[in-house]
């Protein structure tokens, strides 16, 4: 009992310290729920111990009164053997009383055994000194018989006793542990409303953090397709203007290519090669300036951005150890697998081989969509964008939007598919 009261001091403290520490939702959260499985371990102990107790409660009351009814038995038993002592010695009595009253006279004694004569007198004698022999040997064992109901009585007695302070003892017992599952049960109550409050606060702000990146990512996308038709505009732009060149550049070329015929036709005669040369010289290098090179790409045009908004949609489904399908679970390399799978694209499941896919990314060029590895490759998940990804974290958590940062230096590498 002192050892389970420091348990409950030391697990009082515990939660008071729980309950004051710092830290994110996510860290609160595990906290608590890591409390409410000590907790709800040790309520498991307790309940073993209550019900053994119980059990040996109920015991001790089944011996007791199986001694009890022993006793009653045994008491039935005494009264009997005395109620034949007292009639074996009240016979031998009343025999002594007849024989020896009247000491040796015939006629009190014949009347009293009937004998017509002397010889009879003694033969009736005789019989009469054997049945009071009989009778005092019924007398001592009836005696005897009740001595050994009494001592049988004595012992059971002492054994209701003893047995009736065992039922005290362990009803006590069985109280004291049933104090204590009561308290401990009633402290994974409070500590299970905690971690429902927690585990609504983190709901909570995993709805903010999805509605964020749901408008940071068609953010992006908007931001891409004005970028394309930029792009597009520029090129068109591009075409339109060498269409437009497209009839002078032919002169220019034969003017330059068949200059004698050119300064032949052209009236004045001396200016005409010059100023045919220095104005067909500059249009062809006029025009390939005018024409801007393509745009480079966009950082985020490679890889697949659309895997972020996939991966969106499976927020809340629950973690299983190898599981690949909403309907069943996932775990975190199951969940990259799927959601790829749904871009024409096959990944094997298995994170560390999903590591060898693709190309590599700097951390500081990451883009939605590329897959974010960490703790020796044994995790990986699916970058959205804001230093955060989506991710299939553990058991007994639901795919979740998670920062990086909270992996500190177990952060590995990062690949684009």
């Amino acid at each position: 009992m002192p050892t389970l009261a420091v348990g409950l001091v030391v697990a009082a403290l515990l939660a008071g310290n729980l309950a004051a520490s710092p830290g994110t939702t996510k860290e609160r959260l595990h906290a608590k729920q890591a409390q409410a499985q000590s907790v709800l371990a040790q309520v498991g102990a307790l309940d073993k111990r209550f019900e053994a107790s119980v059990e040996a409660w109920h015991g001790a009351q089944y011996a007791l009164a199986t001694t009890h009814a022993e006793l009653l038995r045994d008491r039935a038993g005494l009264r009997v053997a005395e109620a034949q002592r007292r009639k074996a010695i009240a016979r031998v009595e009343a025999r002594l009383v007849a024989l020896y009253e009247d000491g040796d006279a015939p006629t009190t004694i014949g009347v009293l055994f009937g004998s017509s004569n002397v010889s009879d007198l003694i033969d009736r004698i005789q019989t009469a000194k054997q049945v009071a022999a009989a009778d005092h040997q019924l007398a001592v064992e009836t005696t005897r018989a009740r001595d050994r109901y009494a001592s049988i009585a004595k012992k059971t007695a002492a054994l209701e006793r003893q047995r009736a302070a065992d039922v005290r003892q362990l009803g006590e017992q069985r109280a004291k542990i049933g104090d204590l599952l009561g308290e401990r049960k009633r402290m994974l109550a409070s500590v299970q409303s905690e971690v429902t409050a927690l585990r609504a606060q983190e709901a909570h702000e995993q709805a903010v953090l999805a509605a964020r990146a749901k408008a940071r990512l068609a953010a992006e996308q908007a931001e891409l397709r004005r970028e394309a038709e930029t792009r597009a505009r520029a090129r068109a732009d591009q075409k339109a203007a060498a269409a437009k060149a497209a009839p002078a550049q032919p002169s220019v070329t034969t003017t330059t290519t068949a200059t004698p015929t050119t300064t032949a036709a052209a009236p004045p005669p001396p200016a005409a090669p010059t100023t045919t040369t220095t104005t067909a010289a500059p249009a062809p290098t006029t025009t390939a300036p005018a024409a801007p090179p393509p745009p480079p790409a966009a950082p985020t045009a490679a890889g697949h951005p659309a895997a972020a908004s996939i991966a969106l949609r499976y927020l809340g489904i629950k973690y299983t150890w190898g599981g690949a399908s909403p309907a069943t679970g996932f775990d975190c390399s199951g969940l990259v697998m799927y959601v790829y799978a749904q871009l024409g694209i096959s990944l094997p499941h298995f994170a560390a081989a999903q590591f060898g896919m693709g190309v590599p990314v700097a951390r500081d060029q990451l883009q939605p969509g590329d897959l974010v590895f960490f703790d020796g490759l044994n995790h990986v998940g699916i970058y959205i964008g804001g230093g955060q990804m989506v991710h299939a974290p553990e058991t007994g958590d639901v795919v979740k939007i998670t920062p990086l940062s909270q992996f500190g230096a177990g952060y590995v590498g990062a690949r684009r598919i």
